[in-house]
C-alpha cells in the first residue's frame, strides 16, 4: 500500500514539473517575442528621431580632454587621433587628472573614517592611488631623470639617460626612498576632512603647475613628449589660462587649509624653482621625464609640509 502511494506520488510530482516546465517555456517564449517586438520598436524611433550634431566647440573640448586623460592617465576614454586642434589646449585639461586624483583620495578618506580602518592600511591605499590612477607614467620620469642625475655626466650624457628604457641602481633606491616616505606621511598625517580637502586641491594644483611649466619653460630637445605637448599648444593662451588656475587653486587652498595651505603652497613653488634650476642647469631645458620627475617631488614635498604643520601643532 505504501509502494502504491510513493508511486501515485511520484507521478503526480512529475506531471507537476511536466507542466511547470511547459508554462516556463511558454513565459521564455512570450519574454522572448515581447523583447524583440520592444526592439523594433526602438529601432524604428531611432530611424525617424532626426540626429542631433553636437556642437564643434564640444566635440573639440570632448576630444582635448580625452587627449589629457589618454596620455596622463590609466582611466578608459576614447582615443581620438591627435591633431593639431585637439592638443592645442590638452595641457589645459591636465589638471583634470588630478580631479579624479582627489576624487579618489575623498572616496578613500571617508571609506577610512567611516570604517575605522588600520593605518597602515589607509597609508597603503593613499599611497597607491595616485598611481593606479595615472598608471605610473610620471613614476616612471621620475626613475629615469633619478638616474640621469645620479651619473654625474654631462648634458649630453644625462639626456642619453633619459632616452636609455633601462632602469638603473639608483631608480630602484629613489623610488624606493619614494614610497617609503610617502607611506609614512600618509601613516603620520590626522586624517581630517581639512586635511584631506587640501591634499585633493595638491593634485589638481601640481598638475596646473607642470602644464603651465611645459608650455613656459625651454625644452631641452626638439622631440619626446614634452615638446610634442609644447609645441602643439597655443602656448600664450595655455599659460594664461593655467596662470589662472593656478592663482583660483591657490586662494583655495589657503582658503581650506589656512596655514596648512599657506605651508603646501610654499612647497610646491619651492619644487618648480627646483625643476626650474635643475633643468636648465643639469639638461638645457625641461623633457617629458623631468616634468613627472618635478610631479612626484611636489606631490611628496606638499604632503611633507602638511604633515610638518599637523606636527608643530599649526
Amino acid at each position: 500500500m505504501n509502494k502504491e502511494k510513493l508511486s501515485n506520488l511520484g507521478a503526480r510530482c512529475r506531471a507537476g514539473l511536466a507542466k511547470a516546465g511547459a508554462g516556463l517555456a511558454k513565459a521564455g517564449t512570450a519574454l522572448k517575442a515581447g523583447a524583440g517586438k520592444a526592439l523594433a520598436f526602438l529601432k524604428g524611433i531611432r530611424g525617424k528621431l532626426p540626429a542631433v550634431p553636437l556642437p564643434g566647440w564640444l566635440r573639440m573640448a570632448g576630444q582635448t580632454v580625452a587627449v589629457a586623460f589618454g596620455m596622463f592617465s590609466a582611466v578608459p576614454v576614447p582615443q581620438p587621433l591627435w591633431n593639431e586642434r585637439n592638443m592645442r589646449y590638452a595641457l589645459c585639461a591636465f589638471p583634470l587628472v588630478g580631479v579624479v586624483c582627489g576624487a579618489a583620495a575623498g572616496v578613500w578618506g571617508w571609506m577610512c573614517t567611516a570604517w575605522d580602518l588600520p593605518v597602515l592600511l589607509r597609508a597603503g591605499v593613499f599611497c597607491l592611488l595616485p598611481v593606479w590612477i595615472t598608471g605610473g607614467i610620471h613614476l616612471d620620469g621620475f626613475a629615469d631623470t633619478s638616474d640621469a642625475l645620479a651619473s654625474y655626466g654631462d648634458k649630453e650624457k644625462r639626456l642619453s639617460i633619459l632616452k636609455d628604457s633601462h632602469c638603473g641602481a639608483f631608480a630602484v633606491i629613489r623610488l624606493c626612498g619614494w614610497f617609503v616616505l610617502d607611506f609614512a606621511l600618509w601613516g603620520t598625517l590626522d586624517l581630517s576632512p581639512r586635511a584631506v580637502g587640501c591634499v585633493q586641491i595638491g593634485y589638481v594644483l601640481e598638475r596646473a603647475i607642470s602644464g603651465w611649466a611645459v608650455a613656459s619653460l625651454p625644452l631641452a630637445k626638439h622631440s619626446g613628449l614634452a615638446y610634442t605637448f609644447s609645441t602643439a599648444a597655443d602656448r600664450q593662451r595655455v599659460k594664461n589660462i593655467l596662470t589662472g588656475v593656478i592663482l583660483v587653486l591657490s586662494m583655495l587652498l589657503v582658503g581650506v587649509g589656512r596655514i596648512w595651505g599657506w605651508a603646501m603652497l610654499a612647497a610646491a613653488l619651492a619644487a618648480l624653482w627646483r625643476y626650474t634650476v635643475v633643468s636648465r642647469r643639469d639638461f638645457g631645458g625641461i623633457t617629458g621625464d623631468l616634468a613627472g620627475w618635478f610631479l612626484q617631488r611636489c606631490e611628496l614635498w606638499m604632503l611633507a609640509a602638511l604633515a610638518a604643520a599637523q606636527l608643530a601643532g599649526l
